[in-house]
């Protein structure tokens, strides 16, 4: 999703033989192509119906402009050399160890799956301020108190997941506006909106964000806008 908006997302396999992965696959919706068991359909019958797909959209679909092929087989070669022939930006994504360096090559940009799946190491939650409580006070009070800051706190932290999702992909060395921020957690979460979370303004969800020791925040005095840092 930091590339820009998915448009089209298609998945291909004998999901008759993988019924456990289609919940999550249809949560994150996936068209699921039906592909029949080798011994009824042959062994590229998957290969063959992706690569007609993917040049059906090449040529009547104007307007997507990036294709993304999650595999590691060299067959798939000729095709992104045709997609590239017409214009289109082409990503791999594979296993590191089982991928073809003729395909890796071929594609504009390659992401390890590897990479991917990494386990990132958890951020310590800052502690909340616990105001000295009377005897008086009841536990439910309390409760309240604290889901009270958790959606500021969960907006927080999806603004440094994004910030450190464009830190990855643009390197250290680019800029990081606060406004780059937000465009990209917008076609993540399309359904984002800081008001949600207790904030009149993306500014100030960012403010927030700082006064907790998540990022730090500098005003460009020309654009009036915020380079976020960690």
């Amino acid at each position: 999703l930091l590339k820009g908006n998915i448009v089209v997302k298609k998945a291909y396999c004998d999901w008759a033989r993988y019924k456990e992965f289609k919940p999550s696959m249809h949560e994150a919706s996936f068209e699921l192509i039906e592909i029949p068991h080798v011994r009824m359909s042959g062994k590229n019958s998957a290969d063959i119906r992706m690569v007609v797909d993917a040049l059906d959209l090449c040529y009547t679909k104007e307007h997507v402009d990036t294709f993304v092929i999650i595999s590691g087989d060299s067959d798939f070669s000729p095709l992104v050399s045709k997609l590239r022939e017409n214009n289109k930006a082409v990503i791999g994504v594979g296993v590191k160890n089982s991928t073809s360096d003729l395909l890796i090559a071929n594609c504009d940009e390659f992401i390890y799956y590897d990479d991917l799946v990494q386990e990132k190491k958890p951020r310590k939650r800052p502690a909340a301020a616990k105001p000295a409580a009377k005897k008086t006070t009841k536990t439910t009070k309390a409760k309240n108190e604290k889901t009270a800051d958790d959606k500021p706190l969960e907006a927080c932290e999806l603004v440094v997941e994004t910030y450190e999702a464009l830190l990855q992909e643009r390197g250290e060395e680019e800029r990081i506006w606060g406004s780059m921020i937000k465009q990209t957690l917008k076609r993540r979460k399309p359904g984002f909106n800081e008001s949600y979370y207790g904030y009149r303004s993306f500014g100030e969800l960012l403010q927030d964000a700082e006064k907790r020791g998540l990022v730090k925040l500098q005003r460009d005095d020309k654009s009036g806008g915020f380079i976020v840092s960690a």
